[in-house]
């Protein structure tokens, strides 16, 4: 099998010959700390375990990453770099929901051949690894802010169904909410096809953000019950 180490991208091959040594380094170092945690645990990983296997000194390391977690979670944040080149283009008419779905999509569908594997990894990785799955909601919450900045920049007058005044504050109060439910329903994709079958590929996580997003209303009209009554 081709690893994402023994690949090339077209992209890549037209960079500079320094610059496609620190990505050949960089992909090396994240392959080496997925295939380590996945098959010796996060906790029993050591930093040394990883700089010794790609043959780099710690120096080398913090040059790429912040930290053991920042390794682990580099699928991720490529993603969501991604995502947000994609928004900072993206015609921003219509329901701001469809606007970031359509955003997720694209970006999903911008990745990289072999991205798609160490994603996957990654999210099998932070399902399982308390440590990584707070650093993943911890950067998810930077990558929020750095949406709605870049939202709030760009964007117009928001339109509601209602005609009641509003307070100072509420355009941006709207947008956060939509950008929450935004992550929610993404997270909700990608743990289903994290944990789902493990070949389950890029088009299954497509559906399965579309099929997220879709019960999004419903969710919303959802109307509780007590258990028993008719």
């Amino acid at each position: 099998m081709t690893t994402a180490t023994e690949q090339t991208e077209p992209a890549e091959r037209e960079l500079p010959l320094r610059e496609r040594k620190r990505l050949r380094t960089r992909r090396a170092l994240v392959e080496t700390a997925l295939a380590r945690y996945t098959r010796d645990g996060f906790e029993h990983t050591t930093l040394d375990d990883l700089t010794d296997e790609v043959e780099i000194s710690k120096r080398t390391f913090f040059r790429y990453f912040a930290s053991k977690e920042d390794v682990a979670l580099a699928p991720e944040k490529e993603f969501w770099d991604a995502f947000l080149g994609v928004l900072a283009e993206a015609e921003l008419a219509g329901p701001v929901l469809d606007v970031l779905h359509r955003s997720l999509v694209t970006a999903l569908e911008r990745m990289d051949g072999a991205w798609e594997r160490r994603f996957a990894e990654s999210r099998r990785l932070v399902e399982r690894t308390p440590a990584l799955a707070a650093h993943s909601l911890q950067h998810c919450a930077e990558t929020a802010d750095a949406i709605l900045e870049l939202l709030s920049a760009r964007i117009g007058p928001l339109v509601a169904d209602d005609t009641l005044p509003e307070a100072p504050g509420t355009d941006e109060l709207r947008l956060r909410i939509a950008l929450e439910i935004m992550v929610a329903a993404f997270r909700c994709a990608l743990h289903a096809w994290s944990t789902g079958p493990a070949d389950a590929g890029r088009a299954e996580l497509v559906a399965l953000t579309g099929r997220a997003f879709a019960a999004v209303p419903g969710s919303l009209d959802l109307t509780a019950r007590p258990a028993g009554s008719d």
